[in-house]
């Protein structure tokens, strides 16, 4: 099968460029023919590691010196570099103001992913956010296969945005979300519309494990509200009271990280927690820690923690809207907590800092768990819908003739 994914910046070290990526090297393992399509390019080079047979190309290079950054020559080149300076100054006419994304977009960006999208033709085109997932119902013509991938469940998207999304999503000829309740949520707001779910694929279950004895636990995720570090910070401040010897590491980069270091110092943890900024090596890191954290307000599923529990790490965890719920089983591999439950984090947390047995008991049942997101389990759900939606026979996928 002929993929291309299509996402805003290929380039970049977000979540969901992390598992396009990983399912483009996976599809492209078995013989698919895959394309990786960045929307916006403003690095040389990808963060995460791409398979050499998955071509990648850019809609608009924003690179010094690029094209699209190049001053232009000659009438004809300057009226083209003036009407492009003119668009980047104008909002986006088809992409709601709503969208999280929406600060990359402006109308130069917008029309020049509507030109690439009505210059295709055939093959299967797998969109990865709102504003590409709406681009791609309003462009694309009916030839080409059109999935749309929701990376976010539906109650967190803004008003605009899901009015963008009831108007043009049932133009697709199928929407992938991560959870059942996510599934359940736009089943409800879609009628008739083709829904399915299929989880992310983690990109390895052969990780070293932890042995539960560091006394260091580990979040990870942008510095930014979602993932409620704020919350985590004062959680960690109570329990730390009776294991002053436990530190919190903290991985990721973002705009709070001002607001999370004084947060850090009003509370006297400069000794416990730790801004770790971003690493390029956080299996590295997750495998020096006992158990790991996430303190998020809400969630599409969370694949950091997925990856942790790879690594024979429990979890502690909100359970936010949505995904935890769907990955844990409070007492299993883990606790779930209540939703911005500080006191309740806290409580948790102060378990398994108690006990190192049950972090090992549970960081066993953590890794069993994980291997229902490994790529073996979830690339054959992309073929089997790919094969449905184009009418070819599952039988004949790369990985299905190789048996």
């Amino acid at each position: 099968m002929r993929i291309r994914y299509l996402l805003l910046h290929a380039y970049g070290t977000g979540g969901t460029i992390r598992t396009v990526i990983n399912q483009a090297n996976s599809m492209v393992a078995v013989g698919h023919d895959v394309q990786l399509v960045s929307v916006l390019r403003r690095r040389d080079e990808p963060a995460f590691p791409l398979d050499p047979r998955v071509g990648i190309t850019t809609i608009v290079d924003q690179r010094d010196g690029a094209e699209d950054a190049r001053p232009d020559h000659g009438p004809l080149a300057r009226y083209r570099a003036w009407s492009r300076a003119r668009l980047a100054q104008q909002q986006p006419k088809v992409i709601p103001q709503g969208e999280f994304g929406i600060d990359y977009f402006d109308r130069h960006v917008e029309k020049e992913v509507a030109r690439y999208l009505r210059g295709l033709s055939a093959g299967i085109l797998v969109t990865t956010r709102p504003a590409l997932n709406i681009l791609a119902a309003r462009y694309a013509p009916a030839s080409v296969t059109r999935v749309g991938q929701e990376h976010m469940n539906l109650s967190t998207h803004r008003k605009d945005v899901r009015a963008a999304i009831a108007r043009y999503y049932p133009r697709l000829d199928a929407i992938a979300v991560l959870t059942h309740r996510d599934r359940e949520e736009y089943e409800q707001l879609l009628p008739g519309t083709r829904i399915v779910r299929i989880p992310n694929a983690i990109h390895s279950l052969d990780q070293e494990p932890a042995d539960h004895t560091a006394k260091v636990a580990v979040a990870a995720g942008r510095l930014v509200p979602q993932k409620g570090f704020d919350m985590l910070i004062p959680a960690f401040e109570q329990v730390v009271e009776h294991h002053p010897d436990w530190q919190l590491r903290i991985y990721g980069a973002g705009k709070k990280k001002a607001e999370l270091r004084a947060l850090i110092e009003e509370h006297h943890l400069y000794n416990n927690v730790f801004l770790m900024g971003h690493t390029s090596h956080l299996d590295d890191e997750l495998a020096k820690a006992s158990f790991y954290v996430l303190s998020s307000r809400f969630e599409g599923l969370p694949m950091v923690m997925i990856e942790a529990m790879a690594h024979a790490l429990p979890v502690v965890s909100f359970d936010c809207p949505t995904g935890p719920a769907d990955v844990l089983t409070d007492g299993t591999e883990g606790f779930l907590v209540p939703a911005q439950d500080v006191a309740g984090l806290a409580h948790a947390m102060g378990r398994l800092m108690a006990d190192e047995s049950l972090r090992a008991k549970m960081g066993t049942a953590a890794v069993a768990t994980a291997r229902n997101f490994s790529e073996a389990v979830v690339r054959p759900q992309w073929e089997e819908l790919f094969a449905e939606l184009t009418g070819a026979d599952a039988a004949d996928t790369p990985e299905a003739v190789g048996r």
